[in-house]
Formats: structure tokens, C-alpha cells, sequence
């Protein structure tokens, strides 16, 4: 199954992507897709539901905007230097395990949405990744059952102000929690359609250009990896986000380093998810 939100940002309603593109609202069957929708069953419910013929739903217009695939995710951990050739060309060496961080979970937007660049921001960079939503409560879990946590897959664009990041001291989480950077979309894949999360193609165009191309295969921590480690020291709860990491061809790792700015547009996607596309713009100040 593909899961959608769509609607007006922060007024969402929970629907289901066919397989010939179009959209059904779920809204009268499920009240939201989020923490209490997976912790409940939400998922077996929804997919009866599908399989019956989705009784009630009602067709939407396809241009309707879509927003994050999931609802007000507890968190949204990520995973730095997943991939050999990013972590060089990041700097400091490839880690010896998975180097974790936050991006606070008001930065999630739609996959449409356009990316606002906050006052002050003069190093936009951008990262394609596959985001793991997490399906039930995860606590010190054995990487062998690892992926029977997870409950699907989306895109995430890890949009990151450099500067920030790097040059203002203290934790990343400064320069990658800004609102919009971290849109996610267009749908989640359940994992019983989509059954191996290391044999994806992911890619990022800015303005047209092919920027990112990677497999994750390449990365150095599977997923069923990363939701063992990372549940070692958080518990996961349902609807959980985590991002695990992005290939070579940041802006930062060209010479010269190449950020965005207003009015560029970033295309990016994953086989077997689907793609995304924002206009970066100019914030107030």
C-alpha cells in the first residue's frame, strides 16, 4: 500500500495512492496516520479496508497537495556519513558506527512544499534519503528484527544550513531543523510492497542538473541496522521518522561548493517510492 496526507498544511486527511496514481480519502474510516494509527493496528485495519475496495472513500482531485506521509512524528532521528563516498566528502572520516543526530519534527513539510530559506541562511545545502517509519514501539531490539519495526518508506530531502551546522559550535541539530527542511513524500510503502530497502536507486537534480545518485545498498548500516542502534539508546515509538543518510553530490562536496538559492528548484526521488520536487525561496527577515 501507498499511504498519503493530503489537504491544507496542518489540516490534512489520511487517504491511500493507487496504483494508477489516483487518490482515496480515508478520512471517514481513520481518524489520522500517527503514533496511535500504528500502535493500534491502524495499518491490518487500513489494508482490509483496501482490499475490500476502500467502502466510503471517495476519489480526490489529483492536484491536490499532498503533505508528510505521516503525522507529528515523536521524532525525527537521522543518520550522518551513511554512505563511503558522502562521509569523504563531508570531512572527518568514515565512522566506525552510526553518528546519529535530530531534526526537530516542526521542519517536516509536504513533498511539494516550497523550502524557505530562513533569514540569515547563506549555505543551503540539500540530501535525498530513505526515511524507515517506524511501525511499534522499539526499545533495545536485536538487529535481526530490526526491519519487523519498521512499517514503510518514504523520501526525505535533509535540507541543512551549513553554516549552522558546522560553524556555529555545539550539535548539527542547529543547522537542520529550520521549517521546511525536511520534506517527506510523496507517499509511504508499506514493507510488504516494497520488501528490501537496500536495493534502491535514490537521485537529486537541482535546476535540471543531476546532482546525487546512490544505491542503498552502499550504506555502511542497513536499515534493520540502524533501528537495533539507534533503539539501544531512545526508544522508538510509532510513527517515528528516521533518515539514514545520504550519498555523494552535496553542494558542500564540490569545488566550489555549490548552495542553493532563491528560485532554484530540487527534484529528488527513490525507485520504488516516488519523487519530489521543492522551489527554494526567500524567507522574511
Amino acid at each position: 500500500m501507498k499511504l498519503i496526507r493530503h489537504g491544507e498544511a496542518g489540516h490534512e486527511s489520511p487517504g491511500i495512492l493507487r496504483a494508477d496514481g489516483s487518490i482515496v480519502d480515508a478520512s471517514d474510516e481513520f481518524r489520522e496516520f500517527d503514533e496511535g494509527f500504528f500502535a493500534c493496528g491502524g495499518l491490518a485495519s487500513l489494508r482490509a479496508w483496501v482490499d475490500a475496495g476502500c467502502p466510503g472513500g471517495s476519489t480526490v482531485d489529483s492536484d491536490v497537495r499532498l503533505g508528510p506521509p505521516v503525522a507529528r512524528p515523536s521524532k525525527l532521528v537521522c543518520v550522518g556519513k551513511n554512505y563511503v563516498d558522502h562521509a569523504k566528502e563531508f570531512g572527518g572520516g568514515v565512522p566506525d558506527e552510526p553518528v546519529l543526530f535530530m531534526k526537530a519534527s516542526t521542519a517536516c513539510s509536504g513533498p511539494f512544499d516550497e523550502v524557505v530559506i530562513p533569514p540569515g541562511c547563506d549555505k543551503l545545502d540539500y540530501e535525498v534519503e530513505l526515511a524507515l517509519i517506524v511501525g511499534r514501539t522499539a526499545s533495545r531490539i536485536a538487529a535481526s528484527d530490526g526491519l519487523d519495526y519498521v512499517a514503510g518508506y518514504t523520501v526525505m530531502c535533509d535540507y541543512s544550513e551549513r553554516a549552522w551546522q558546522k560553524e556555529h559550535c555545539g550539535q548539527w541539530v542547529k543547522g537542520k531543523s529550520a521549517d521546511t527542511f525536511a520534506p517527506l513524500g510523496p507517499c509511504m510503502v508499506t514493507t510488504d510492497t516494497l520488501t528490501d530497502p537496500q536495493s534502491l536507486c535514490l537521485w537529486t537534480k537541482v535546476n535540471g542538473e543531476k546532482r546525487q545518485g546512490g544505491w542503498s545498498g552502499n550504506m555502511m548500516f542497513s536499515a534493520a541496522y540502524l533501528v537495533s542502534y539507534i533503539s539501544r539508546f531512545m526508544t522508538l515509538l510509532p510513527g517515528d521518522i528516521i533518515a539514514t543518510g545520504t550519498p555523494a553530490g552535496v553542494g558542500m562536496g564540490m569545488t566550489p561548493p555549490r548552495f542553493l538559492a532563491p528560485g532554484d528548484q530540487v527534484e529528488l526521488g527513490i525507485e520504488g517510492i516516488g519523487s519530489m520536487r521543492q522551489r527554494i525561496i526567500s524567507g522574511s527577515s
